[in-house]
């Protein structure tokens, strides 16, 4: 039997990883066909079949999933390796996987992250919108971005960002038609606008908390909507009370197109931090990407 390829090897964990040959092709910068043909030519040359293929997906047979076990983790030992070989040159270089949501990807990192591209242009970014909980380590993110109180434990989490607050808010042409509520139980005579959770489907309870009282009110409206970008808009097109972050609507709330109500209900919490494996050694590059999202932007002091 000849001996397979590093380049075939490599191809099988990405497509075993992906389960897709389209998305894996994209990210290996090659066709699907060719891919395709790579992978059922190292099936032949260990004479068993490795993936399950269907129209919808691909998954790994029982011998595929025990290759994949022992390769994932030389692979990354390997770019780990060249990612420290090419730290000797003179200017860093690598990519760096982030996974966030959208929000802290707007607000933070790219305009934090956007002249570090410019001044390193070796260096790669990926940044990942995703408002799931995900675990970077098994998708293979260098980083995550999340609020302080959703951390995943041992990990080492550095906070880029300043306390946030929520805000309750409509349109004054709302306003006028239904009086702003001035306690919790008044949002039972509203429309308010649901939130379903991209993570397991089911509509977001809004949280509030005054004195230490921390309350979960489950609210009724016409319209749910799973993208807070849409639930802001609702909200300014007059169709209800909208539950959102402060800082997406301050400029809205300033110019009157929005009125934010139970304002007392809404105090600051942890913001965000970009967490990453404590065991993992950090490349030079992901080093300045570290430094360039601290709220002193690296400078001491």
């Amino acid at each position: 039997m000849s001996q397979p390829a590093y380049q075939e090897l490599s191809a099988f964990v990405v497509v075993a990883r992906e389960g897709s040959f389209t998305r894996a092709a994209a990210q290996l910068g090659v066709t699907p066909s060719a891919l395709s043909h790579t992978i059922r030519g190292l099936e032949e040359r260990v004479g068993i079949r490795l993936l399950n293929r269907t129209t919808r997906s691909v998954t790994t047979t029982e011998a595929g999933q025990r290759l994949r076990e022992q390769l994932e983790p030389h692979f990354l030992d390997i770019q780990s390796a060249l990612d420290q070989v090419g730290e000797l040159r003179d200017a860093p270089s690598g990519t760096v996987r982030i996974n966030a949501g959208a929000h802290a990807i707007d607000t933070l990192l790219w305009p934090k992250l956007k002249p570090l591209l410019a001044q390193y242009p070796d260096i790669r970014l990926e940044l990942a919108a995703d408002s799931r909980l995900v675990d970077i380590t098994a998708d293979r993110f260098d980083a995550g971005v999340r609020l302080g109180e959703q951390l995943a434990p041992g990990m080492v989490a550095v906070r880029i960002g300043p306390d946030l607050r929520m805000a309750a808010v409509a349109s004054p042409a709302y306003f006028k038609k239904h009086p702003p509520p001035h306690r919790l139980e008044d949002l039972t005579r509203h429309q308010c606008i649901n939130l379903r959770m991209e993570t397991r489907g089911n509509l977001y309870a809004w949280e509030f908390e005054r004195d230490g009282r921390e309350l979960r009110v489950q609210v009724e409206g016409q319209l749910t909507v799973n993208n807070i970008d849409h639930a802001q808009q609702a909200a300014l097109d007059g169709i209800g009370i909208a539950y959102v972050m402060r800082d997406r609507v301050e400029a809205l709330l300033a110019r009157g197109a929005l009125v934010q109500v139970l304002e007392d209900w809404c105090p600051p919490f942890s913001g965000y931090h970009l967490y990453y494996p404590s065991r993992r050694r950090p490349s030079q590059a992901f080093s300045l990407v570290v430094e360039a999202l601290r709220p002193d932007g690296g400078r001491p002091g």
